[in-house]
Formats: structure tokens, C-alpha cells, sequence
């Protein structure tokens, strides 16, 4: 029989590690990377969205999600240089074709992806030979889903708590936030008679980021900390925030300009949040000791008993 007023012998257990240092160690990446994350989802999804304008015949939202595919495969390609040091670094990835690596498989969708939206892009502004734009542009749509993608893979195939136990959602989280920049962008820039698509896209990437985040956020439990508090915390419910507003604004706004407009820049600022808060709590997980410890031991306890893999709270 229990006995009330009994107190712990054993004071709470406090995660630690040699020296006081982190278990492992926490990622250097610095604003190119996140800011790579973003303009990279919202390329890929501009193409898938720039092809479904081309087959709608809608030309307004087709050139819009062109330029805004090349544009962001460009600035997201100098981004990913600048944070490795040297441009030859990128090519030297390009060397080898490793299947089981993520980064060697996003190497070979970012190359091709780049240079097939540059052209469709390219032959849109010109207006000169457009079957070569449309086959270029069907060849970034097939990529396009990939480097939206591929990055949650990469940052999930470490060791970092925040983003490893997270494997499964993220890469829905990152799908939703790069259709919800993606339609945000086009719903911004395009007349709307034409951004039927883009509102459409803007309300579905929404839904799916909110979705998965929730999903990653009750399965995680504890892990899920760096998502909810402090800096990183702030972040991701902006994000989470400014998706939901834009959607709404857009659901709402009827055919009111300003209020595409502003449904538009809404989820575009949603979606770098994302992105930022995403890789803020990575290495939020990685400083605290705690964040790698308790999946391990939940693992190794499930093992013994036979019940799920599930990091449900502090050990």
C-alpha cells in the first residue's frame, strides 16, 4: 500500500554529458540554409503550379509561377554556394551518384530542376520557342514535388532529436509549406481572374503543413519541445499562425485584390517561418542532452516490452 505524504529519496535525474558538454553536436548552419529550405519548397511547388496553369491555358499565372520557379531555384542554388564556401564544392557533389545519401540525391534534383526552370522561364520572357518552355517546364513540374521535398529527408537523416524522430511528418510539413508559399506567391502577383489555382494550392499547402505539424507534435511528445518553446517555439506558432490567417483571408476575401494580396504575403512569410523555426528547434534539440537521451532510452525500453516507439515524455 502506497503511503501519502512520501517523498522521492532519489531526487529527479538531470541530463547531462561529460564536461557539460552536448551529446552531440549541434548543427553551424547559419541563415543560408533555412532561407535554401524556403525558396527551394517554393520553386518546386511553382512548377507543379506553373504546369497546371499552362494546361488550365491561364498565361498570367503560368509566367508568374515560371519566373517565380526559376527565380527561387536560382537565389536557393547561391544560397546553398554561399554557405559551403567555394561553388566548386556544389560541382564536386555532382561527381558521384550515392542513392542511400540524401544530399547526394538532392544534388542531382536541384541541377536538373535549375536548369530546366531556367529555361522555361527564359522562353516565356522571350516568347521564343515555346514547345522547348512547355517540355522544359513539364521537366521541372516532375521535379518539382522531389526538391520541395528531399530536404526533410536530408535534416531527418541526422542525428538531431528534433528533426530525426520527426522523419516521418516532416517531409508533409515541408510539401504544405512550400505549396503554401508557392500559392501565396502567385495569389500576390496575379489578377484574380486568373489565381483560382493559387488559392486553391495556397488552402491545400496550409492544410497540410497545420495537419502534419500536429501529428509530428502529439507523436514526438517531450522531443517536441524545442517546437512549442522558447525562440525556435516562437517561430513555428507564427508560422502556424500566419498559415492559418492567410487562409482564411483567402477563403474570405472573396475576389477582393487587396485581400489576395495580403492572403498572399501572409502565407509566403508563413512558410520561411517554417523553414527558420524547423531548423532553430534542430538546434535547440542538439544543445539539450535530455532531447537525445530520453528517445534512446524509450527505445531500448520498448524493446524489452514490446510496445511502440513512442518518446512520450521525460524519463
Amino acid at each position: 500500500m502506497s503511503r501519502r505524504g512520501e517523498q522521492a529519496m532519489v531526487p529527479d535525474a538531470e541530463f547531462s554529458s561529460y564536461y557539460g558538454r552536448p551529446i552531440i553536436k549541434e548543427p553551424t548552419w547559419k541563415a543560408d540554409i533555412p532561407f535554401y529550405l524556403f525558396v527551394g519548397g517554393m520553386a518546386g511547388a511553382s512548377a507543379v503550379l506553373a504546369e497546371g496553369a499552362a494546361v488550365r491555358g491561364l498565361p498570367s499565372l503560368e509566367r508568374v509561377a515560371r519566373l517565380t520557379a526559376a527565380g527561387g531555384a536560382a537565389v536557393g542554388t547561391a544560397a546553398l554556394v554561399h554557405d559551403l564556401g567555394r561553388p566548386e564544392r556544389f560541382l564536386n557533389m555532382l561527381r558521384v551518384v550515392r542513392p542511400t545519401s540524401p544530399m547526394s540525391v538532392g544534388s542531382y534534383i536541384l541541377a536538373p530542376f535549375s536548369g530546366l526552370a531556367a529555361v522555361a522561364a527564359a522562353t516565356e520572357l522571350s516568347g521564343r520557342l515555346p514547345r522547348l518552355g512547355r517540355l522544359a517546364g513539364m521537366g521541372a513540374a516532375a521535379f518539382g514535388p522531389p526538391l520541395a521535398t528531399y530536404t526533410a529527408a536530408l535534416i531527418a537523416d541526422t542525428a538531431v532529436p528534433a528533426w530525426h524522430e520527426g522523419h516521418r511528418e516532416l517531409p508533409f510539413v515541408f510539401a504544405g509549406s512550400g505549396a503554401l508559399a508557392a500559392g501565396g506567391a502567385a495569389l500576390a502577383c496575379v489578377p484574380c481572374s486568373q489565381n483560382g489555382p493559387a488559392r486553391r494550392m495556397l488552402l491545400a499547402g496550409a492544410a497540410m503543413e497545420l495537419a502534419a505539424s500536429e501529428v509530428m507534435d502529439r507523436r514526438l511528445g517531450f522531443v517536441a519541445e524545442p517546437y512549442r518553446q522558447g525562440r525556435s517555439g516562437r517561430l513555428v506558432t507564427g508560422a502556424k499562425v500566419g498559415a492559418a490567417a492567410a487562409a482564411a483571408v483567402s477563403l474570405l476575401g472573396g475576389r477582393s485584390r487587396t485581400a489576395a494580396v495580403a492572403a498572399g504575403l501572409t502565407a509566403v512569410a508563413a512558410s520561411a517561418l517554417t523553414r527558420f523555426g524547423i531548423v532553430e528547434a534542430g538546434k535547440e534539440s542538439a544543445r539539450n542532452p535530455a532531447y537525445t537521451v530520453t528517445p534512446q532510452r524509450a527505445r531500448r525500453g520498448a524493446r524489452h516490452t514490446g510496445s511502440a516507439d513512442q518518446p512520450a515524455g521525460r524519463l
